[in-house]
């Protein structure tokens, strides 16, 4: 449940760069993509770090 709350956040976070920087909408889409998977690869690799400082 937190894995697919963090890659909703990268979208949100992602799609609301791109129309900051006043994107079309194709922009806005890929930003929110790539956003989404950042955070969502980073979340995966915290969380292999972590379970394997944990035992």
């Amino acid at each position: 449940m937190i894995g697919i709350g963090v890659t909703i956040l990268g979208a949100l976070i992602g799609g609301v760069t791109a129309a900051r920087r006043k994107g079309n909408r194709k922009d806005i889409a890929q930003y929110a993509a790539v956003y989404a998977l950042i955070f969502t690869l980073l979340y995966m690799l915290g969380s292999i770090v972590f379970l394997r400082m944990m035992g």
